[in-house]
């Protein structure tokens, strides 16, 4: 009879493994953050085991020889499951399974599972279950002992709750079925996009890794509400607030989804649409954990996966965050971009300055016009007065007099 595992009212003890090979040399650092995923998601972390090969084992992910010690560690500390820091093939999963009589999971099931628990909005629920059903509709054989589980648990959350027996017929079908209903939502928000590019108001995306602070700047600007939590992917869905800087310009700021080390392709593929808000931006603001001492690993990340969504040519502010916690002597530096500051998002340490910084780069890219504008067209003067900063207004015989600064796109539009 095959193992039944009632977690409803019993903690998630996991033991985490990772493999260090010769073209991975930050698999300590890896597992340490696999430990915050854990966290994360409800679990607890009470083992890591490092397995160094020159390769990942094809068959049983750490080597038949290894699987004994991990057996062992499972025992002695009373764990539930464990989780391997890499995406597991369906035969390494069926494998493990088999050969350690307990839960097994992955980092991508791990991060999916999260997603599925911070996922708020209805087109967030359908990204992630699109990324699942994807991820799972290939290891069905191979998912035993997590598609037994009774109670819910880690890794099981979101389509796990919702029969996943089914058969990849079944699968496909459901598969068919979200996609119809994220086109449905992705044209929505494209007609939004288009709504905003028209209205010429300049977007900010903000981006980072995951736990950097990126909910804190935006609430600290806008009061937007955003959760704040010291846990990775606090929040997941985009979330965009209008700004009126101190010229009068209005912005709108963008919150997107945090970047993190082997980010599934399955959910970049899933979220690319809300990932993308920052290829439509004017400027990145691209928000670092000065704390971390990752830091520039995690840049490295950030940079990567903004490359890979093809979003290039961009106005970068890299800003310093957690200012209030760094040693004074710290000295980070970001050559990828266009301008660097320091802030503390908590306290609001620099931030007036980062604004100052924005209104600059904005400026940057707009033109001075002078024109007279004939009483007749006296709403285009509006136009300029919001999406701009009028500098001079003078009324004559003949018109309007303007003097202005306004971006290329309201000046076609005049």
């Amino acid at each position: 009879m095959s193992k039944l595992y009632d977690l409803e009212n019993k903690e998630e003890r996991f033991v985490l493994i990772g493999v260090a090979s010769s073209d991975n040399d930050d698999t300590k650092e890896s597992l340490e953050e696999l430990s915050e995923l854990v966290d994360t998601a409800g679990g607890f972390t009470v083992g890591t085991i490092i397995q160094n090969r020159e390769k990942i084992h094809p068959s049983t992910y750490i080597g038949k020889g290894k699987v004994e010690e991990v057996r062992q560690m499972i025992f002695e500390m009373d764990a539930t499951g464990v989780v391997c820091d890499d995406e597991l093939s369906p035969m390494q999963l069926k494998n493990l399974e088999d050969a350690l009589q307990t839960a097994v999971l992955d980092r991508t099931v791990l991060i999916m599972d999260i997603f599925a628990k911070r996922a708020v909005t209805k087109e967030g629920k359908l990204q992630v279950e699109m990324a699942q059903l994807r991820y799972r509709s290939t290891r069905l054989v191979g998912m035993g002992n997590i598609l037994s589980r009774l109670g819910g648990g880690i890794g099981t959350r979101g389509p796990g709750e919702k029969k996943l027996e089914v058969d990849r017929r079944h699968i496909r079908e459901r598969l068919s079925q979200l996609k119809g209903e994220l086109e449905s939502l992705e044209k929505n928000r494209e007609t939004a996009r288009s709504l905003r590019s028209r209205s010429s108001i300049p977007i900010i995306a903000i981006v980072g890794y995951t736990n950097a602070g990126k909910s804190t700047l935006i609430n600290y600007l806008t009061n937007a509400g955003v959760l704040e939590e010291d846990k990775l992917f606090a929040t997941l869905d985009p979330t965009t607030r209008n700004y009126t800087m101190d010229s009068g310009q209005q912005v709108l700021f963008t919150d997107t989804v945090g970047f993190i080390r082997k980010l599934p392709h399955h959910l970049v593929n899933a979220f690319r649409s809300t990932l993308e808000e920052a290829k439509y931006a004017d400027i990145i603001l691209h928000v670092v954990d000065s704390v971390n001492p990752d830091a520039y690993k995690q840049m490295h990340i950030v940079y990567d996966t903004l490359a890979n969504l093809g979003i290039k040519d961009k106005t970068i502010i890299t800003v310093f965050n957690k200012q209030d916690m760094a040693p004074a002597e710290q000295i980070l530096k970001d050559f990828k971009a266009d301008h660097t500051i320091k802030i503390s998002a908590k306290t609001g340490m620099g931030v007036d300055k980062l604004l100052e910084l924005i209104e600059m780069v904005l400026m940057e890219q707009k033109i001075l016009i002078e024109n007279v504008f004939p009483y007749s067209e006296a709403g285009k003067i509006q136009t300029i007065r919001k999406y701009g900063q009028l500098l001079e207004e003078e009324f004559r015989q003949d018109g309007i007099f303007v003097k202005a600064y306004i971006s290329k796109d309201v000046y076609r539009s005049l």
